[in-house]
């Protein structure tokens, strides 16, 4: 199948490379020049694991290209799907301009029958709009062409999107009529060889799924994360409540684990965007707004431990940081805890080296050149003239560190765990001081 993706970001891009991996003709199109080039050169603009050989591979099978050409890439695909990005408004609203705008473009140069996919994640009701705007600009120009749009939102998680995209739980595909549904079908048919995956509905319900998915997610994390700091204060530990609560199949393990707060480029801006529609629809969602407030104090929560162990004043002092990034395996810095965690510090008068072994450039362009940030080449020399550890994110590489050397490196014995990597009792068998989240 001819196919062309609108924007070659997170999702445009994975989207792009898995659809060529299975044989079709795709055509990436982004209006930004620079990540064309990079593309065109070899390279690829974000980081996920295995995508950028994926993506060779397929642009050497002369299966992929990529473009800045807005007609040609109406005129390749019968198939287009829209992943251009949504980012909040002011109000937290979805941000709605380029994928309007993409739809636009779609309208002003189809020729014939076109399948208009909504990949980006957008707020129920998104069809309508693109729809009206092809119908806007088809009557501008006098011309009269079927076209049909469908709402095929992705659920990918950074750091696994292309196993997640080639082997899925589900696909979902919310369309209006029976020519679009089969086109739809087809494309995901060698996504499905051992089983039905693909879950048919109608558009409004498929736009909703997909906030629907992320807010769930993120209650989890804000329960537990309620839950391990009440655990603190009690005298219990949060692993073993998680492992108590998450072995009843009701519950289940995935999203159990306390932290210091979600973020990334989905679950902020997509509680927000929920809660903005509910709100122009009469609704107050009070769960969702809860999640959002124990999500952003959460992200306080390695401060207040650093003041409670250094008596209320960080003044003069000197922190290790590893990790950047907001999750493992991605450079992805939106929303990251550690922007939060390293502006408070700075504010607090402390100074701060951090490592990662992926996110570093991302944290500079987003930081600058901040007084008081250092940056290191290992984990080890993020410790040199440390006064205590701070651990954010949960990198494979953090898993079996050199706890004497760690011990050795600090000014204060002190290790303050954001993701409860460790067992406490090994920890502490070093002579090392550790403060995790909601561990006794």
């Amino acid at each position: 199948m001819k196919i062309s993706i609108i924007g070659t970001g997170y999702v445009g891009l994975v989207t792009g490379a898995c659809l060529a991996e299975m044989g079709n003709n795709v055509l990436c199109l982004d209006v930004d020049p620079r990540k064309i080039d990079i593309l065109n050169k070899g390279g690829i603009p974000i980081y996920e694991p295995g995508l950028e050989d994926m993506v060779k591979r397929n642009v050497a099978a002369g299966r992929l290209a990529f473009t800045t050409d807005i007609q040609a890439s109406v005129a390749h695909g019968t198939l287009q799907f829209i992943a251009v990005g949504t980012p909040p408004d002011e109000d937290g609203s979805a941000d709605l301009q380029y994928v309007v705008a993409a739809a636009r473009n779609i309208g002003r140069h189809m020729a014939d029958y076109k399948v208009v996919v909504d990949k980006s994640t957008v707020p129920v009701g998104t069809a309508d709009r693109v729809r009206e705007a092809i119908r806007e600009e088809l009557q501008q120009r006098g011309a009269q062409i079927d076209y049909s749009v469908v709402s095929n939102p992705e659920f990918l998680k950074e750091g696994a999107a292309v196993e997640d995209f080639m082997r899925p739980d589900r696909v979902v595909i919310g369309a209006d009529d029976e020519r679009a549904l089969t086109l739809m079908r087809s494309l995901y048919q060698p996504f499905q060889r051992n089983h039905e995956r693909i879950i048919t509905m109608d558009v409004r319900s498929a736009e909703l799924t997909k906030y629907a998915a992320n807010a769930m997610l993120a209650t989890r994390i804000s329960f537990m994360n309620e839950l391990a700091n009440l655990a603190e204060v009690m005298g219990a530990d949060i692993e073993h409540v998680r492992k108590g609560i998450g072995s009843d199949p009701r519950i289940g393990y995935h999203f159990l684990y306390p932290g210091v707060g979600y973020g990334g480029s989905c679950f902020p801006k997509d509680v927000q965007a929920l809660q903005r529609t509910a709100s122009e629809n009469g609704i107050d969602l009070h769960v969702l707004n809860a999640v959002e407030r124990v999500n952003d104090a959460q992200k306080f929560r390695v401060l207040n431990k650093l003041e409670s162990h250094f008596d209320g004043d960080l003044a003069g002092h000197h922190f290790a940081l590893w990790g950047l990034a907001f999750k493992p395996n991605t450079d992805d810095m939106r929303e990251a805890p550690s922007l939060v965690i390293i502006r408070g510090l700075l504010a607090r008068g402390a100074t701060v080296t951090a490592y990662d072994p992926i996110a570093t450039d991302e944290a500079q362009r987003i930081l600058g050149g901040l007084e008081g940030v250092r940056y290191a080449s290992s984990p080890m020399h993020a410790l040199e003239g440390a006064d205590a550890l701070v651990i954010v994110t949960e990198w494979k590489e953090f898993r079996s560190p050199d706890f004497p050397g760690i011990k050795a490196a600090l000014k204060h014995p002190l290790v303050i765990d954001g993701r409860n990597m460790y067992d406490p009792a090994l920890v502490r068998s070093f002579g090392l001081e550790y403060d995790a989240i909601g561990r006794k």
